[in-house]
């Protein structure tokens, strides 16, 4: 059994997976960013923790293997499948303050990450405070020698898919990225494709 939704260009979604399930995210039309929050659906005070996840691993950038870890140092998911190869945990999510400061004032009223955020963990009771620094999938940020790093064009393709095991019962929330300043997604917004299965035997 599976269920499947699609996600339209610049929306919100959320969901509990259980443990033991699997969530995929498929890029439906390729180079779009997926931003991406998960917390232990009994207390959400445990929660995606960058830092834990990056130490863990030794690497900044995300593919199969990864183990999601929370603020508790506990697995919350495990990346099972990646066709994409990489994936961000630095770039952050796009909010109207931070588009001002580095696209201009004129783009105060555009939709940003942060508000699908709010608007979906307003549903279970989650605030502004409850805002963690959060994956992108499909999201290219190199970073160079220097320690400089940039949003560039994405190295995701149309179909390209993550697959995550969730290693206890999680509430994922999403913003399928609105962003239109810089390359995330292609300067062009696309749906993504979320399905929640039971784990392959």
């Amino acid at each position: 059994m599976s269920a499947t939704t699609v996600v339209p260009a610049r929306a919100a979604w959320s969901a509990v997976v259980r443990a033991d399930e699997q969530l995929t995210i498929t890029d439906l039309h390729g180079n779009q960013a997926v931003d991406f929050l998960v917390y232990d659906a009994q207390d959400t005070a445990v929660r995606y923790s960058a830092a834990d996840t990056v130490h863990a691993q030794g690497n900044i950038f995300l593919t199969t293997g990864s183990v999601l870890l929370s603020n508790e140092h506990t697995p919350l998911m495990t990346v099972t499948e990646d066709t994409c190869g990489r994936h961000d945990t630095v770039g952050g999510a796009c909010s109207k303050e931070s588009n001002t400061l580095r696209y201009g004032h004129h783009t105060w009223s555009q939709h940003a990450c942060v508000d699908n955020f709010l608007a979906e963990g307003a549903r279970y009771g989650l605030g502004k405070r409850d805002l963690v620094s959060n994956i992108n999938w499909y999201m290219n940020v190199p970073v160079e020698k220097d320690g400089t790093l940039g949003i560039v064009d994405g190295i995701s393709s149309p179909g390209l898919r993550v697959t995550l095991h969730a290693e206890t019962d999680v509430l994922v929330l999403v913003s399928n990225c609105p962003q239109i300043n810089n390359p995330c997604n292609g300067f062009e917004p696309t749906a993504v494709e979320m399905t929640i299965s039971e784990a392959a035997v």
